[in-house]
């Protein structure tokens, strides 16, 4: 079944929307984190995609209360990304209530990393999460693109056990363009494991394009959605 992934950005315990990633350019949606994730479970949400923007930027978790109070308040299962950078810190997010985190540049940094981890937790519990330029792997908030290509670093992290890939475009994400349908179609021709697209989703058709697709297993929904471009209850085929 294609499943929703209604986003919430955390930031000082805040459900926010960052302007192109930058920290001082955000919109504060709200101060209840728990009520606006019941609100994405009632519009149909199937899983929540959670991130700690202030552990993204500075590396260590900062918004695990709210994290907690998220996924007590809610029935549908959570995932938690932002500074998922060593076994403490996966295991504290646990520890909160989480179904899944998503490593992100720390997987990209050692892939053994990947494999020892899905080890531990078991990879149905573990998401990479990849963000690409030009189909080349961005890291540290995109401020830096690697030599490797989305597609090896995907067979790599599926190799060493991870369950799902999460696949961004960096060039549409939050500017409601559509998703990169090319790549995901690569990505979708190659990998057995589920794949999350994310980026780009502007509207109910993009959902259904990409729901047609035979290996994306679901959408994040993030700006679309805030902005009420989104039909919700999401539509079901």
């Amino acid at each position: 079944m294609f499943q929703y992934l209604p986003a919430i950005d955390l930031m000082d315990g805040e459900v926010v929307r960052l302007r192109r990633g930058v920290a001082s350019e955000k919109t504060v949606y709200s101060n209840d984190p728990p009520a606006f994730a019941r609100k994405w479970q009632e519009a149909g949400g199937d899983f929540l995609h959670i991130v700690d923007l202030d552990a993204a930027f500075h590396g260590t978790p900062r918004n695990l209360d709210a994290v907690a109070r998220i996924c007590e308040a809610v029935d549908i299962p959570c995932e938690l990304g932002g500074g998922m950078r060593n076994v403490e810190t996966i295991r504290a997010a646990f520890a909160a209530g989480v179904s899944r985190v998503v490593l992100g540049t720390r997987a990209c940094e050692s892939i053994d990393f990947v494999r020892e981890i899905c080890q531990e937790f078991g990879g149905d519990r573990i998401a990479v999460g990849i963000d690409a330029k030009d189909g080349l792997v961005a890291i540290k908030g995109w401020t830096e693109t690697t030599p490797m290509r989305a597609t090896e670093l995907a067979l790599a992290a599926q190799e060493a056990g991870a369950g799902t890939i999460i696949y961004t475009d960096i060039a549409t994400d939050g500017m409601l363009t559509g998703p990169n349908y090319a790549a995901l179609q690569e990505l979708a021709d190659i990998l057995s494991c589920n794949l999350i697209a994310s980026g780009g989703v502007s509207c109910d058709d993009d959902l259904i394009r990409l729901s047609a697709i035979s290996g994306v297993s679901g959408a994040i929904i993030g700006k679309a959605l805030y902005d009420g471009k989104i039909t919700v209850p999401f539509i079901r085929s």
